[in-house]
């Protein structure tokens, strides 16, 4: 059918040809629903990257402070000590900060951790309730 031609008035037409007008018209919908839904996931995901970029320079920014403040922590306490000892007493430091860090995420993300044990123990529930009822 003719987009532009004119419908007959909804008297004059047939209940198949209304029924076919109604599934054009729902897949256009459904056509132009899905068209939506990609624009505004797009718009979004641009968001997503601008904020991801974003915090990725913050970041950037933040570990060149944190590495300016090691080195103020490396020349205070090269006032007391010789310059490499200063440097070595912060190096180690920093590497035992870090190593206990790192343990603790590893520990966090064992396999044990990771089992969704709330969501299993509630299908089991369910199928002992199943089991119940076709008793």
């Amino acid at each position: 059918m003719d987009c532009d031609a004119p419908l007959p008035p909804k008297a004059d037409r047939s209940i198949a040809g209304l029924i076919g007008d109604l599934a054009g018209e729902a897949s256009q919908l459904f056509r132009q629903e899905i068209a939506l839904a990609k624009a505004e996931i797009a718009a979004k995901a641009g968001r997503l990257a601008t904020g991801v970029g974003l915090i990725a320079a913050g970041a950037v920014i933040a570990f060149a402070g944190f590495l300016a403040l090691l080195a103020s922590a490396v020349l205070a306490l090269a006032l007391v000590l010789p310059a490499w000892a200063a440097a070595l007493v912060v190096a180690v430091a920093v590497l035992i900060v870090g190593a206990i860090l790192a343990f603790a995420g590893k520990r966090s993300m064992a396999a044990d951790a990771l089992v969704p044990s709330r969501t299993l123990r509630t299908l089991r529930d369910d199928a002992d309730w199943a089991k119940e009822q076709l008793r």
